[in-house]
C-alpha cells in the first residue's frame, strides 16, 4: 500500500537502504520512470510508501525492502536430511541455520544422498509458489550415471517418459563428460517429484552414481563447498521473485 502521508518513508530513502542505489541515484531512478510501486509507475520524487507492504520493482525486478526476510543458498552435502530438526538426531538442514533468530525453512527438499543447492528463506509466499509445479521454475542437476549414453537419450527425455506416478519430461539434456563405464549429464527440468531424477534416468537404463542440484532458477550453487551457507543477493531474489510472477 502506498501512502503520501507524513509517517511513510520516501522510496529514494527505501531503494537506498535496501542496496538498490544512492538516495541520489535512486532519485535519478524514479525520474526515469524506472521505478514502480504496487504496479504503478512513480516519477513524483516526493513519494512516500509503507515498506512493510509495498511492492517494489526496479527495472522489472523485485525490490526486497523488509530487513526482516531472509534469502540463503546452502550447499548440502551428502548425508543431511532436507529437514529442519530429526528425530532420530541425524544430521540435518537445519543445523546449519541453528544460530539464527528467524525461523526458516526449506524451499522444497533434496534426498540425503543428493548434494547442492537448497533454499532456505522465511518468506511462505515466494516458496510456495516457488514449489509448485504450475510455475515452470527450472532446477538445474549433474548426475554421474552408468554407462554411455546414447544419442537420441536426450530426445526421448524432452518428450516424456511414463513412470509409476505419471509422466515426466525434461526441460532440457545434455552430456557433459563422458568417462569409462559412466558419463556425466545436466538435466534441467520444473518438476518435485520425490526422487524425479533419480527414478527417471534410471527407468532409460542410466542409474544414478551421483547427483548434484546446480541451480534453482537463476540462482546458482557456483563454487562454494559442501556446507556452505550464503545471503542470496538483491539480484537473485529478484530473478526467483520474476520467475513465479512476483
Amino acid at each position: 500500500m502506498t501512502s503520501s502521508r507524513p509517517e511513510g518513508v520516501r522510496l529514494q530513502k527505501v531503494l537506498a537502504q535496501a542496496g538498490v542505489a544512492s538516495r541520489r541515484a535512486s532519485e535519478d531512478l524514479i525520474a526515469q520512470g524506472r521505478v514502480s510501486v504496487d504496479g504503478e509507475v512513480v516519477r513524483e520524487l516526493g513519494r512516500r510508501v509503507d515498506p512493510d507492504s509495498a511492492v517494489i520493482h526496479v527495472d522489472g525486478l523485485r525490490v526486497i525492502v523488509r530487513d526482516d526476510q531472509v534469502y540463503l543458498a546452502l550447499n548440502k552435502p551428502k548425508g543431511v536430511h532436507s529437514t529442519m530438526s530429526d528425530e532420530q538426531g541425524r544430521p540435518c538442514v537445519g543445523d546449519y541455520v541453528r544460530d539464527r533468530r528467524e525461523r526458516l525453512f526449506h524451499v522444497g527438499r533434496l534426498d540425503a544422498d543428493t548434494e547442492g543447492l537448497l533454499l532456505l528463506t522465511n518468506d511462505g509466499d515466494l516458496a510456495h509458489r516457488l514449489m509448485h509445479p504450475s510455475y515452470h521454475v527450472p532446477k538445474t542437476y549433474l548426475a554421474e550415471v552408468d554407462g554411455s549414453v546414447p544419442r537420441g537419450l536426450g530426445k526421448r527425455l524432452r518428450e516424456g517418459v511414463e513412470l509409476e506416478d505419471g509422466p515426466v519430461r525434461v526441460d532440457e539434456f545434455r552430456v557433459k563428460d563422458v568417462r569409462p563405464g559412466r558419463t556425466l549429464v545436466e538435466v534441467v527440468l520444473h518438476e518435485g517429484r520425490k526422487h524425479i531424477v533419480r527414478r527417471l534416468l534410471a527407468e532409460v537404463g542410466h542409474p544414478v552414481r551421483k547427483l548434484v542440484r546446480t541451480a534453482v532458477g537463476q540462482v546458482q550453487l557456483g563454487q562454494s563447498k559442501p556446507g556452505t551457507l550464503r545471503k542470496l543477493t538483491r539480484q537473485e531474489v529478484g530473478s526467483l521473485y520474476r520467475a513465479v510472477g512476483m
